[in-house]
């Protein structure tokens, strides 16, 4: 602890956001950076507390008041290759992690003020970059070869951790470019795809072998990857949207949220998108239903793309600004969240229920919503959803379902490789990562449901270990 009163002294600085009237004219990411010396100036803020709750509130663990410290000293290369130790992509995560580090730092709880871990992360990430400290790294190989199915977060973290141990890994991706949701769910003004396509060039330098348009159970047999590999990990995500079944809900007009989100991010790729098939904002209002991150999104992009109003309703009630005493810590708190779209010109509703879509001639014309409340019984168990009668109807262009996603169990890979009961108990990922199949393992969202990308980081991390394990013990038994 470099300095011991500089919490004290120095107050949180936040990089903030490029202004508004020029975001809105650009997919370019919205955050800004600080300069190096005001970064070491905000590292100097941890202090190095005797139990570091930022370390247990992260998912992969990392050792924040070490690589803070290192930060503050200047001392970028050794505070990467700490970094390093726990995060196989600290430039993700330091752009679109919400941080959970960050709301159980010591200062986030005594004083409100946490220390910017998450830009600092980033900052670290990016240097390491500019400097060169990042390095192609090939490790002699062990002849044992890896199929990874999926390139999403949870999947490119098996990749590059397999493959730095020695294995051969093959990663197979049903879309035309390595990410998964990276690439094609968040929306380049928050993460961009230079820095995603870096990382993924570099993993092609140090070995690893991407095969695109290439959908397993379908273009090749589930059945054929098992045999071919010596293990595979099921990394596929959990892609099937939740949708919303009333009235109306085949008018032209309504879709999921990541239809409109990918679209976008492949455009913005060059890849070709029929003008007979493209989803676009320009003129008109659009209503997002969900009031999530990927809700959000949607409202940042309708905006990029010139809407003429846009509108984001959640059926559940509007959390508290600040602090919710229903969830302390260590709870992750249950708070009001404004995003960088939200202040880009948003309306936002809660306590409204969709009862039917209406339209004239197959296209749609509005939506009509219930409010409803919310009544906690007397057992204390969970609030109940009551309908209030009041109905209203609002004019809207275009629907963007953004409610969440379905349990992975119904995906009909993991049905085609019998990994459903597993997956359900959790065993991939609360013991060993392994499944009924001896030598079938799944990781991520495939795992767990939808979840942060650092949740299913983590997820990777644990299930290349246990696939090392797995494969150094069968050949120590051969």
């Amino acid at each position: 602890m470099g300095n011991p009163k500089a919490f004290l002294t120095i107050p949180r600085q936040e990089a903030g956001y490029r202004p508004v009237l020029e975001r809105l004219e650009d997919f370019s990411e919205v955050e800004q950076t600080l300069n190096t010396s005001d970064r070491r100036r905000q590292a100097s803020r941890c202090m190095d507390c005797g139990i570091p709750f930022c370390h247990w509130a992260c998912p992969v663990g990392n050792k924040q008041p070490e690589w803070q410290d290192l930060i503050y000293q200047g001392r970028w290369k050794e505070a990467y290759q700490v970094l390093s130790l726990t995060c196989d992509f600290p430039e993700f995560t330091g752009r679109i992690c919400p941080a959970p580090c960050e709301k159980s730092c010591v200062l986030k709880l005594s004083a409100d003020e946490p220390v910017t871990i998450r830009e600092n992360e980033v900052s670290i990430a990016e240097a390491a970059f500019r400097e060169g400290y990042v390095n192609v790294e090939i490790p002699p190989r062990n002849g044992k070869k890896v199929a990874v199915i999926g390139s999403g977060p949870a999947g490119l973290v098996v990749a590059n951790q397999l493959n730095r141990k020695g294995y051969e890994v093959t990663v197979f991706e049903k879309d035309e470019l390595p990410g998964g949701l990276l690439r094609f769910g968040i929306p380049n003004f928050k993460l961009s795809k230079i820095i995603v396509q870096r990382r993924i060039d570099l993993m092609i330098s140090e070995g690893v072998l991407f095969k695109m348009n290439t959908m397993v159970g379908k273009e090749i047999l589930a059945r054929e990857v098992v045999d071919s590999f010596d293990a595979v990990c099921v990394s596929i995500g959990a892609e099937i949207p939740r949708d919303l079944s009333v009235e109306g809900r085949n008018l032209k007009g309504i879709h999921f949220a990541m239809e409109f989100l990918g679209q976008q991010n492949r455009l913005l790729e060059g890849v070709s998108v029929p003008p007979k098939n493209q989803i676009n904002a320009k003129g008109k209002k659009v209503l997002v239903i969900g009031g999530g991150d990927t809700g959000s999104d949607c409202v940042g992009t309708a905006n990029r793309q010139g809407a003429v109003s846009v509108m984001q309703i959640e059926i559940m009630p509007k959390p508290p600004i600040g602090h919710n005493p229903e969830t302390p810590w260590p709870m992750y708190p249950q708070i009001l969240k404004t995003s960088s779209s939200h202040e880009e010109g948003c309306i936002r509703r809660w306590n409204l229920s969709t009862c039917r879509f209406i339209g004239e001639r197959n296209v749609l014309k509005a939506v009509e919503v219930e409010e409803v409340e919310w009544v906690k019984p007397e057992s204390g168990s969970r609030p109940e959803m009551k309908l209030t009668g009041k109905k209203e109807i609002i004019d809207v262009d275009l629907v963007f379902l953004s409610m969440g996603f379905v349990h992975p169990e119904q995906e009909g890979l993991i049905k085609e490789l019998n990994l459903a009961t597993d997956v359900r108990k959790n065993i991939v990922v609360d013991k060993t990562n392994r499944t009924v199949e001896n030598k079938v393992f799944a990781c991520g969202d495939a795992t767990t449901g939808a979840s942060l990308v650092v949740r299913a980081m983590a997820s990777g991390h644990k299930a290349a270990d246990a696939i090392d394990a797995f494969l150094k013990n069968k050949e120590t038994n051969e």
